[in-house]
């Protein structure tokens, strides 16, 4: 009868506790980082003095993340974006730079077409955020194409919207490595980039991102 009574009150908190180990066993977040290319689009500036494409070189950046698998094929995540890219004008023959940076803060959710448990797991991500973009570079007296639009020195905050797709690859039990393309659009940053009595950056602007980075998972 001891033995009995033992049995049924050993046996399930044996199987509950191997259960538990189980699940905290398994990594339920990941932090990661990694490098970006970073692409824009761009837009046509008019005036009475001519035409011009307005926008920003092609760049750099980095991105760091903090991710939570919440569902086996769903998780959200929290993600920081650093870019550079300088800011052009050219048109008529002339060509104005000037140094330039953003910085984006966005929460992605993850529609993986794999469970956690995958060697290979392909996703598609769609989110939103806030982007800053900041001029970096020195303002001078004569700007090329100033008749049209002006390169200034000062920051401008937009919304932003993520949609991309990725893929997840395990390097070993808490080891991601993840390659990652996406548009990260925003409304066009006409304080930033500014038109000149004139007309120019309405809508918005495609930034295209592919990443490469590492995630560690715990």
């Amino acid at each position: 009868m001891r033995n009995d009574f033992a049995r049924t009150i050993f046996i399930p908190l044996f199987i509950a506790s191997a259960w538990a180990q189980g699940r905290v066993a398994e990594p339920r977040y990941e932090f990661g980082a990694g490098v970006t290319g970073s692409f824009y689009d761009k837009k046509t500036f008019t005036a009475t003095g001519g035409n011009a494409d307005a926008g920003f070189d092609k760049g750099f950046g980095a991105s760091v993340w903090l991710g939570h698998y919440m569902y086996p094929k769903i998780s959200g995540e929290l993600r920081y974006d650093y870019l550079r890219n300088d800011m052009t004008l050219s048109g008529s023959g002339a060509k104005a730079s000037f140094g330039g940076e953003s910085h984006a803060v966005h929460y992605d959710v993850h529609f993986h077409f794999a469970d956690s448990r995958s060697k290979v797991r392909p996703y598609l991500l769609a989110g939103g955020g806030v982007k800053m973009f900041r001029g970096t570079g020195e303002e001078r007296a004569f700007q090329p194409l100033s008749q049209i639009a002006v390169l200034t020195h000062t920051t401008e905050l937009t919304g932003l919207i993520s949609v991309g797709a990725g893929i997840k690859m395990q390097l070993s039990d808490r080891v991601n490595l993840r390659l990652e393309f996406r548009d990260n659009l925003s409304k066009f940053p006409k304080k930033v980039i500014a038109p000149n009595r004139g007309s120019g950056g309405d809508g918005w602007v495609n930034n295209f991102t592919p990443t490469v980075g590492l995630g560690v998972l715990f």
